[in-house]
């Protein structure tokens, strides 16, 4: 295996590690946390997710989120709704008042990501694009014991 194969995983982590602190560097003025930041911005995807699946989502503990969501809804940004499906679950939602608050999270990390980007032609963006996109199906499809066809003109050995 090359060097540059040995090291991907870590230039991930860097990368994940990295752009987490410059974003919550950039969004302290915020007044939020790391991890209330996080919680935001999966419920900006995946608004009315249950909190099990949330938790399962940022890797932390159930007991851990729960602090979390409380302390997002003394700020009303969050809701907690009943489950018309399950009646021991509880679904999350973003209140009205955190939607300037997303913006402003979109518009900072649009900021970090065009900065860290600014040395990449279209092209080079475009194609980092496709390949992390690609990645990212691939890892989906192995936790989900999927297999993935091989990529035309490259060999794994």
């Amino acid at each position: 295996m090359s060097q540059s194969r040995d090291s991907i995983g870590f230039l991930f982590s860097d990368i994940a590690r990295l752009s987490r602190q410059a974003f919550n560097a950039r969004a302290a003025s915020l007044g939020l946390s790391l991890a209330q930041w996080r919680v935001l911005a999966v419920l900006a995807r995946q608004d009315g997710i249950n909190q099990v699946r949330l938790a399962d989502i940022l890797e932390i503990q159930p007991m851990t989120l729960v602090r979390q969501i409380d302390r997002l809804e003394t700020m009303d940004l969050v809701a907690r709704r009943p489950d018309p499906g399950d009646r021991r679950a509880v679904r999350l939602e973003l209140t009205a008042a955190a939607a300037p608050l997303i913006a402003q999270m979109r518009r900072i990390a649009d900021e970090l990501w065009d900065a860290a980007l600014a040395g990449f032609a279209p092209d080079e963006r475009e194609a980092l694009h496709h390949t992390l996109v690609r990645i990212k199906a691939a890892l989906c499809a192995d936790a989900h014991g999927e297999t993935q066809p091989h990529a035309a003109g490259h060999s794994h050995s």
